[in-house]
């Protein structure tokens, strides 16, 4: 019996000993499913503890995949860093297990506790990439400073690194990502000139730890050159700057940390800023990296204060926001540009942040024209709290006090008047931005020249516009101002056209007034246009923005035309002839300084011009006997001012009397009773010839005159204002080779050389016809009739006149 007993015992013992132990009290775990966070163990967070039971025996077993839920982190700086080190005080980081199963999607286990059933308990990480902690080293982070250097993986590398084997995130037990450690793997070095070689590790929030062997080795590769290569990929700068943030962040309130070093951080993030401003995202990261170091130590960084990148969300100007409410209660309008691009109530348009030169300066103009002392806002009581969100994941965000000023950023009313003119503004910008939208187009283009707003275009640099200055000058100072329109055209770098049409014309008055110099003749206001083959007058100030030519302007206009008419009669422009004439400008105070050099100029055109007398003949058959005496006593008084009475000059009156529809025969009398009439001549002194009119005659501005002047106006009005427009004989039938719908359409477009898109759209809705359809249609034909479009789709629609004839001619 004793011996039954004791075999009872000895296998009692041995159940009890291989028996597995009962985890029956155990809480069903909570786990995560974001791979780039880690939730740290506290009392009110049991979640974050994944229980794992097995046997004492030496032999383990496998871990099967865990589905993870969402769960995010928001701490404050000191709060993490002082649980962070209490924990790992009293809860000594023990070995770290790696974990392969071809299917887990668990890549780690790291324990942080030790039960007190002596059972393992871990910290999950999830992650897609090998974290390499099998591989274990025992030295300690160290900052390299700018001028030091380092061998790491048969690369030297200069400072500005951290470099070590032990530096954990500051929001988890993670190695934080900027983190160099000598002792993981990398490809032998490759250089750069075929790029850097990248792969799925480096992800969109990168860690040197979690890089591939290869991947690791071109981030080093990178690190060894001046770290500006154009072909940089863009996670290698921004693991490069996650080691400034780091930096400062952890030492921003050590004494014992030399200001040169965070002022060898912020030169260097400013250069990487430069460097890779084209990255949105980098940007916007290292502008506000800028800002709080500067907000952290603004004494020391306030002579860099004006070299700070602006940037959408500024901490700085929330700041200066408060700070000139508080003293001012309103807002300037370098503010109020700021304010509309910071807010979270306004987003910008394609226009504006495509064209931000432009923008900022048209906002801040049309600012200032509606708020000329500022807009008027008061400080609210919500108190200003600066917050920096760093672009790494290992550190927690940086809340920043500023002494308790208000936060009128947040306020919605001066918004909501900031807003029209930003609309405004954009609005205005649209046909310059879709132009810079387009491939192989640039802000020198002539062609966006032409797009900005008048208001802006004077006034932004431009090479061509300088070139163009440069050239116009030397023309007014060394030839009168007089040139060729072919020598003119050939500075817009533009291909020759066939003829000045409107859109010519145009672009010629616009190219001339952003330079400030004037152009005649200019069809606004001396009725006339340039021709290919003809000449330009220049000069300079121009006409202005505000120019408006008054009825003066217009009546002495006229006279000079008629005047320059009879002076060119011989062929042969005297001095005397020219300087008569001019006194009809420089006689008459009614003419501003600008309407004077405009008419000097359109003197000098005509008189280098030949004459044009079409339309006058019938004109002049319209007059009265009193209106045919007075163009007589005008003409007979310009072509005597030399003071030459000759046969030949004889015949040239009796010519231009035929021209003009007037009796030749009467041209001996007339100048008989011109020249014998004691009021018409001056004496002349024997040593001279020069011929002097009576002041009633040329001086037109005087008051018993000015029935004459608006005779004149009336007669000499020249008909080239009216050629804008083509004329076109009412058509109903089709147009050979086009149907009816796009026949009417051509010869309503045929109307005038100019349309708005609108327009046509409304012509061509009126049809049943698409607006490109139409024009593409259209271009097809009379490219197929001379080879050449007849419509120019340029936001504006033009009419090509010299194609129209061409076609019509057929």
């Amino acid at each position: 019996m004793e011996f039954i007993f004791i075999i009872a015992v000895v296998i009692l013992i041995i159940w009890l000993i291989t028996s597995p132990r009962s985890n029956s009290n155990k809480k069903k775990p909570k786990v995560l499913d974001n791979p780039r966070q880690s939730i740290k163990e506290t009392p009110d967070t049991p979640a974050s503890k994944v229980s794992l039971s097995r046997p004492s025996s030496d032999v383990t077993s496998s871990i099967n995949p865990i589905k993870t839920n969402k769960a995010s982190v928001s701490v404050e700086l000191q709060e993490q860093m002082n649980e962070l080190k209490t924990a790992k005080q009293t809860d000594p980081k023990p070995r770290i297990t790696v974990v392969n199963t071809p299917t887990s999607i668990i890549e780690s286990a790291d324990s942080a506790t030790h039960s007190e059933d002596d059972l393992a308990t871990f910290n999950i990480f999830e992650s897609a990439n090998p974290l390499n902690k099998s591989i274990k080293g025992t030295r300690k982070a160290q900052w390299l400073d700018k001028n030091k250097e380092t061998i790491i993986q048969k690369r030297k590398l200069m400072g500005l690194i951290y470099i070590g084997e032990q530096m954990e995130s500051m929001r988890s037990y993670d190695p934080d990502p900027a983190l160099i450690n000598s002792i993981l793997p990398a490809s032998t070095p490759l250089g750069h000139q075929l790029g850097y070689y990248t792969d799925d590790s480096l992800g969109y929030w990168p860690s040197y730890s979690r890089l591939s062997r290869q991947c690791r080795g071109a981030y080093l590769d990178w690190l060894a050159t001046d770290r500006s290569a154009a072909n940089t990929p863009i996670g290698f700068v921004f693991l490069y700057f996650y080691g400034f943030e780091r930096f400062v962040v952890v030492n921003n309130k050590d004494n014992k940390v030399a200001d040169e070093q965070f002022e060898d951080i912020f030169n260097e993030v400013l250069r990487l800023h430069k460097v890779f401003a084209s990255n949105r995202s980098f940007a916007g990261y290292s502008a506000n990296f800028l800002e709080f170091m500067y907000l952290l130590k603004p004494e020391f960084f306030k002579s860099k204060k004006h070299i700070l990148p602006k940037t959408r969300h500024s901490l700085l100007f929330k700041l200066r926001l408060s700070e000139q409410i508080v003293a001012t209660e309103k807002v300037d309008d370098e503010l109020a540009l700021e304010w509309i691009k910071n807010t979270d109530q306004y987003n910008l348009k394609t226009a504006a942040r495509r064209c931000d030169l432009e923008f900022d300066s048209l906002f801040k103009l049309y600012y200032k024209q509606k708020f000329p002392e500022g807009m008027q806002v008061k400080p609210n009581k919500t108190k200003l709290n600066a917050e920096y969100f760093s672009a790494s994941g290992s550190l927690p965000s940086v809340k920043i006090l500023l002494d308790s000023l208000p936060d009128p950023s947040i306020l919605k009313a001066p918004i909501k008047k900031l807003i029209p003119i930003a609309d405004k503004v954009a609005e205005e910008l649209a046909s310059y931005s879709r132009y810079l939208g387009k491939a192989g187009t640039s802000r020198d283009d002539l062609a966006a020249l032409m797009l900005l707003p008048r208001a802006i275009a004077s006034s932004q640099p431009s090479p061509l516009i300088e070139k163009f200055k440069r050239w116009a000058q030397a023309i007014i100072l060394e030839n009168g101002g007089v040139t060729n329109v072919s020598e003119f055209w050939l500075q817009t770098d533009l291909p020759v056209p066939k003829a000045i049409n409107k859109k010519e014309s145009d672009l010629i008055y616009n190219l001339a007034s952003l330079a400030d110099i004037g152009i005649a003749p200019d069809l606004r206001y001396h009725h006339a246009k340039p021709r290919l083959d003809g000449k330009l007058v220049l000069f300079t100030p121009g006409h202005g923005e505000e120019f408006v030519p008054s009825h003066v302007f217009n009546q002495v206009g006229v006279a000079l035309r008629l005047g320059a008419m009879v002076a060119n009669i011989d062929g042969v422009v005297d001095e005397s002839e020219s300087s008569e004439l001019e006194k009809l400008i420089t006689h008459d105070e009614k003419l501003t300084d600008t309407e004077k050099r405009s008419l000097k100029a359109y003197l000098t055109w005509r008189l280098v011009t030949p004459s044009d007398n079409t339309g006058l003949k019938n004109r002049l058959n319209n007059l009265g006997e009193t209106e045919i005496e007075f163009v007589k006593r005008f003409i007979l008084s310009i072509a005597l001012a030399d003071g030459n009475v000759d046969n030949k000059e004889v015949k040239q009156i009796e010519k231009l009397y035929t021209n003009l529809g007037l009796n030749k025969e009467s041209v001996t009398s007339d100048i008989h009773q011109l020249t014998t009439s004691s009021h018409q001549l001056a004496p002349k002194s024997q040593n001279s010839s020069e011929f002097s009119l009576d002041e009633t005659i040329l001086a037109l501005h005087e008051s018993q005159t000015t029935e004459a002047k608006n005779m004149l106006e009336k007669i000499f009005t020249s008909d080239e204002d009216e050629s804008d427009y083509i004329e076109v004989s009412e058509l109903t039938n089709e147009v050979e080779g086009l149907d009816q719908a796009h026949s009417q359409l051509f010869e309503k477009l045929c109307a005038k050389a100019q349309w708005g898109r609108e327009e046509v759209a409304q012509m061509c809705s009126e049809l049943k016809l698409m607006v490109d359809g139409a024009i593409e249609t259209i271009n097809d034909w009379s490219f197929d009739l001379v080879d050449a479009p007849v419509i120019d789709d340029d936001g504006d629609i033009y009419i090509d006149e010299e194609i129209v004839e061409e076609i019509r001619e057929l």
